[in-house]
């Protein structure tokens, strides 16, 4: 499966190259106001703070929800206390698209992330242009050298890198590469079943410093105050989102743990 999103994601990126050259998307880039500082936004706290997501879909649950007003979703993520919107941009198995991070991006005035599946530099520049402030990169999906590659690249856009690792030896990797947002998945990636606990078996190997961001398996503020037992200093939340009928509501009471 994560090969195959992959190979869409690059596929679907190549065919936008071919009517935005890989120079117009680096100009647009380099011509946005410079990205705000997520790795502020995201620092340790003393209470857990929540990325947000807009999620329609996923290759695990199908159809998740309309979401025809993005921009209105995030705003509401934003008045519930978010410190940071996620933004599907795949569009193949999760209905997203970059139009969607850009009407997120000019709707509300926290970090947001591009969540795709990233691995060459014209997707990185395209971040950028949409107004991006985060990127994620699987090390799952990257070789060793492609993901240093991106993270400097991401880097040097002046946006951070949510770094994303499902085993202890990808914990290891992302921190080589230089992470300072690490996010362990409870998803795993291959087979697509959840682990809870997987995020505290590997929170430990993250040193002080690094951001720790739990990804996944968060449906309530109890499975809030586990990650955060566990070393979390940052949840990520998608699809316990998008399916409340008060999102807002939710992420207060998430952020209450």
């Amino acid at each position: 499966m994560l090969d195959d999103l992959y190979a869409g994601a690059v596929a679907d990126a190549a065919a936008r190259r071919e009517s935005l050259p890989f120079a117009a998307v680096e100009a647009a880039a380099l011509s946005r106001d410079p990205a705000l500082d997520a790795r502020a936004a995201l620092a340790p706290a003393d209470r857990v703070k929540v990325i947000a997501e807009v999620k329609r879909a996923s290759p695990s649950r199908g159809h998740l929800s309309t979401i025809a007003d993005p921009a209105s979703l995030a705003l509401s993520y934003a008045a519930g206390g978010a410190s940071a919107i996620s933004v599907l941009t795949e569009g193949r198995k999760f209905k997203g698209s970059l139009a969607d991070l850009e009407a997120v991006r000019a709707a509300v005035d926290v970090p947001v992330l591009r969540k795709d599946f990233i691995a060459d530099a014209y997707q990185v520049f395209e971040a950028r242009a949409a107004g991006a402030d985060l990127v994620l990169l699987i090390v799952a999906g990257l070789e060793q050298r492609r993901l240093v590659e991106l993270h400097d690249l991401v880097r040097q856009l002046g946006m951070t890198a949510l770094i994303e690792a499902h085993s202890a030896d990808e914990v290891s990797r992302g921190l080589d590469a230089g992470a300072t947002v690490l996010g362990v998945n409870a998803r795993d990636l291959t087979t697509f079943e959840l682990d809870r606990d997987l995020f505290g078996r590997l929170s430990g190997s993250i040193p002080a410093g690094v951001t720790r961001v739990a990804e996944s398996a968060v449906s309530s503020p109890d499975d809030v105050a586990h990650y955060r037992r566990s070393g979390a200093d940052v949840v990520l939340v998608g699809e316990a989102l998008v399916t409340h009928g008060d999102p807002a509501d939710a992420i207060t009471r998430f952020l209450e743990v």
